[in-house]
């Protein structure tokens, strides 16, 4: 979350009147994260988040919000999207797609422990299981065609040795797309971004999901490559967190069983979702966009964690 495209009290409260809301009380803009420009947005009914698009397009977005309302009917704890008076869940605001969305209660855990790890790969065993019948198809849009595209455009600014592993890395990455393990994995709709920050928790208790604007059709090992990669790493080796890593996967089998296919692609695609993140860190910090307010991230915290998976390869019981 980032803010680059400012709002001001005026045309945001002309905005809302189009939604059953009640009034504007305040609006304060969120400066964490890369992407697009969010607010918090507090009415006289109720609290909420406001997102200006920045890059998604009017015809991308019916996918991210639509998947929101379907796992949301589903139990799932996550922003629900709020319809305006017509019932459209999109709208414009300040030339930019915008839309708001339930705003969740809890915050952020820097570092969390293994029952904490646990909650999160329940849920998103659930959420894969509820995603199975949405109807939406758009792919994951940082997924290998955006790092084929994007690898060439980073290469430059790096030094020799990082140039030659993302070189390697993208090959090999390639060849495992190609193969009939990696084709044959069951995907949905899926987060494809469900870090730290992008879960609540109150107290012990995880309060809820968010940030669904990276989600995209994927496997559903990915998914839970990417979150593995976050919730479970020493974040100054990249190295797996055992006790972390085998309460989250434990508790994900408890609720879905991978296939033996997910298992023999398990090392390989931890090392697309730390490769994923790596180029978009690369991307973000040596072809900056201006924002107003905007959170920098280190792209060597994922080029340290890719080294350490293709160091260690792992095993999806999180025994390694």
């Amino acid at each position: 979350m980032a803010v680059f495209t400012p709002v001001n009290r005026p045309e945001l409260a002309q905005w809302l009147a189009g939604f059953d809301l009640g009034q504007l009380v305040s609006h304060e803009g969120i400066a964490s994260g890369i992407e697009n420009s969010n607010f918090f947005v507090d009415t006289d009914r109720g609290r909420f988040v406001l997102t200006l698009f920045e890059r998604l397009s009017h015809a991308q977005l019916p996918f991210y919000l639509g998947l929101m309302r379907h796992l949301a009917a589903r139990g799932i704890p996550c922003p629900d999207p709020m319809p305006d008076r017509q019932g459209a869940l999109l709208g414009t605001l300040a030339g930019k797609p915008a839309a708001l969305v339930s705003r969740l209660s809890g915050r952020a855990l820097v570092a969390p422990g293994a029952a904490h790890c646990a909650q999160i790969g329940a849920v998103l065993a659930r959420m894969h299981l509820a995603a199975r019948d949405y109807a939406g198809d758009l792919p994951n849009l940082r997924g290998l065609p955006w790092w084929l595209e994007t690898a060439p455009k980073v290469a430059p600014f790096l030094p020799d040795a990082a140039r030659a592993l993302l070189a390697d890395e993208i090959a090999q990455q390639q060849r495992f797309a190609d193969s009939a393990v990696c084709r044959g994995l069951p995907r949905s709709a899926v987060h494809a971004d469900l870090f730290r920050d992008n879960a609540l928790f109150e107290g012990d208790a995880l309060g809820g999901v968010i940030d669904f604007y990276f989600a995209g059709c994927d496997t559903w090992l990915f998914d839970l490559a990417v979150t593995c990669n976050d919730w479970c790493v020493d974040d100054a080796t990249g190295r797996f967190d055992p006790p972390r890593l085998s309460a989250l996967l434990a508790a994900y089998r408890a609720g879905r069983e991978p296939l033996p296919a997910e298992h023999e692609a398990w090392p390989l695609m931890l090392r697309a979702a730390a490769l994923r993140f790596w180029l978009s860190r690369l991307f973000d910090l040596h072809l900056p966009r201006p924002a107003e307010m905007v959170t920098p991230k280190d792209p060597g915290h994922f080029e340290r964690i890719l080294l350490a998976r293709r160091e260690s390869p792992g095993v999806l019981t999180g025994d390694d």
